[in-house]
């Protein structure tokens, strides 16, 4: 369908009929990372931590059949493994840390980025 069949076919539309056409991607991706329904932007995403829910509470979208399976592991591993690597590496180059210090403090470094981003990687298909 060309953009001027579009046009035609959304001035008939009532006020109604208009709020109920597809955000775009970047609303959608936004309303995601935020773990709200890209759809409407009200329901939830989620029921728990990594729990999807089968349908949006709102307006009624359906996201049962959507998995995500290892894509979030996947990149929170990819973006916390880059984030968290070069910064240990350059603490440890510059500082002599003691080995008991260096063993606590770099895994927790690495899980509180991880525990924050997983969810919202969990919503990137």
């Amino acid at each position: 369908m060309d953009g001027a069949s579009r046009v035609q076919i959304s001035d008939h539309l009532t006020p109604e009929e208009q709020e109920d056409e597809r955000p775009t991607l970047v609303v959608a991706a936004r309303r995601g990372l935020l773990g709200r329904c890209p759809n409407c932007g009200k329901g939830r995403l989620f029921a728990s931590y990594l729990k999807q829910v089968n349908h949006c509470d709102v307006c009624g979208q359906q996201y049962g059949h959507i998995h995500s399976d290892d894509a979030a592991p996947w990149l929170t591993i990819l973006v916390v493994g880059h984030l968290v690597v070069p910064t240990a590496l350059a603490v440890e180059s510059q500082t002599s840390l003691p080995n008991w210090i260096s063993m606590t403090l770099w895994p927790v470094v690495a899980i509180v980025p991880r525990q924050h981003l997983c969810p919202r990687f969990e919503v990137v298909n």
